[in-house]
């Protein structure tokens, strides 16, 4: 039988998936996509968790949560007074699948612009340039699988919710981020087990929308990944909104009825129950590995079931690569990408180079928080002598202006040669003024270098000077 035969096969449409496949017929090289995934209308749909049920979706909520708390809780200081404002639900929902499906439909413009064949349904590996695509079918007819030639794939099958025994998801009263984002009411009680970036976020939607939002963390310390500045600050400014964080609380059980959940838990005041409407599982994301077929083509895994790849993204089977959220490292889609797209120039015979220390995280919690580089409990652990700049933005002018004057930047530079380590932020468009920090690190810059160079006034990432500025104790506006 003659095989359809492609220079590149990826499996997986999401950042990683998508970045690869477009990139990779940019360089001349012909490209297929196979792509699983099914819309809620049984629709297939490219981008992924990320566009279609993760970072795109919450965004559109955590927007339309910010706009109805401050409609609620700040206008009136503007001089703005409304009254008789409602929210509706449905109306929201429509336009968060709006935004969605906007941008699906993107994706799949690029590949019919740059020619990549997508295929879709399912894709396993059956060797080191074979796999088999099974087509999504209609109605009861069997689908018919068949074998595809590759001279290199790319694996970017992503990640799945992590699951718990103890906390079954029924996708009802129990649920887990895919089902956070689409409630047809607020509920009075929401618990969230987990206090990580998809439990802060999801809640922060809630909260911000009238929930009576507990968030249960089975650590003793806040976001402990996170610079203890903003990882305290965040704690405080969150818990101020409303939000009940408790930390050093283990859920041992949830069980649902048809009116709400009991979710028992254990804290220092021992054992109990407590009584919640919805409870929203994000324990976390595990790869998404478990139908490739792994063990029979001889790829391997780590013992968490993460494919084990080299600097390059190459796996242990030759021609064979993964990339995202199958790999180690931070589960970012922009991480994912930028592996896509480095592995596309290395296939095509060019220059490729991914800069783990500069990869930019963010949380967007209002204040958003986000940071790049090390944190200041991570260099006193290595031992390295630091210095450090703070910047609260309630010294900054335009934070002032806006009504946003929550939060800090911390930039922190090595104590010998000044090369700026990482830089911190939680406040207003936190995410927005992260990249100039990526920049001025992947340049290497100092401190010295962000705090000659000029920002325009007034602006939030004059909040970035002040902060490059007070590294040598010389802040202008504090």
């Amino acid at each position: 039988m003659i095989m359809d035969h492609y220079d590149v096969v990826v499996i997986g449409g999401g950042p990683g998936g998508y970045v690869a496949a477009i990139r990779c017929a940019q360089l001349g090289l012909e490209t297929a996509c196979i792509d699983a995934w099914l819309d809620e209308d049984n629709t297939p749909a490219l981008g992924g968790t990320c566009l279609n049920v993760g970072c795109i979706p919450s965004k559109a909520l955590l927007d339309t949560s910010h706009h109805y708390h401050r409609l609620q809780h700040e206008f009136a200081g503007h001089g703005i007074n409304v009254k008789g404002a409602s929210l509706d639900i449905k109306q929201m929902m429509a336009r968060k699948d709006e935004v969605v499906k906007s941008l699906t439909g993107g994706v799949a413009a690029l590949f019919a612009k740059n020619k990549v064949t997508w295929l879709q349904g399912y894709g396993k590996l059956l060797g080191e340039s074979q796999v088999e695509f099974t087509p999504h079918t209609k109605g009861k007819k069997k689908p018919k699988a068949e074998a595809l030639e590759a001279d290199n794939i790319i694996i970017a099958t992503g990640s799945v919710p992590a699951t718990v025994d103890a906390l079954p998801v029924d996708g009802n009263r129990i649920v887990d981020s895919t089902g956070a984002l689409s409630f047809t009411e607020v509920p009075k009680r929401l618990a969230v087990i987990g206090g990580g970036v998809i439990g802060l976020e999801l809640g922060s939607v809630w909260s911000r929308l009238g929930s009576e939002v507990s968030v249960l963390i089975r650590r003793d310390e806040f976001l402990p990944t996170v610079d203890r500045h903003l990882a305290n600050a965040a704690l405080k400014e969150l818990t101020e909104q409303g939000v009940d964080i408790r930390l050093a609380t283990k859920t041992k059980a949830a069980k649902a009825t048809s009116r709400q959940v009991v979710v028992t838990i254990e804290d220092n005041n021992g054992e109990q129950d407590v009584k919640f409407d919805k409870v929203l599982v994000a324990t976390g994301r595990s790869p998404n590995t478990e139908n490739l077929n792994a063990e029979a083509a001889g790829l391997e895994l780590d013992e968490r079931g993460f494919i084990v790849v080299d600097e390059l993204c190459r796996t242990n089977l030759p021609g064979v690569y993964a990339v995202g959220d199958v790999v180690r490292g931070p589960m970012l889609a922009h991480k994912a990408s930028e592996e896509g797209v480095a592995v596309a120039e290395h296939i095509a015979g060019e220059f490729s180079h991914i800069n783990y220390a500069t990869i930019p995280w963010v949380i967007y919690t209002w204040p958003e928080i986000a940071w790049v580089g090390k944190t200041s409990q991570e260099l006193k652990k290595s031992g390295v002598d630091f210095k450090e700049g703070v910047f609260p933005f309630k010294a900054n002018g335009r934070a002032r202006a806006m009504g946003d004057m929550s939060g800090l930047v911390k930039i922190i530079a090595d104590a010998q040669d000044d090369t700026i380590l990482g830089v911190h932020i939680i406040g207003p468009s936190a995410s927005e003024m992260i990249a100039e920090a990526v920049l001025a690190m992947e340049f290497s810059a100092s401190s010295e270098d962000l705090a000659r160079t000029i920002h325009a006034h007034p602006t939030l990432s004059e909040a970035m000077h002040e902060a490059a500025l007070g590294v040598e104790k010389r802040s202008l506006h504090i």
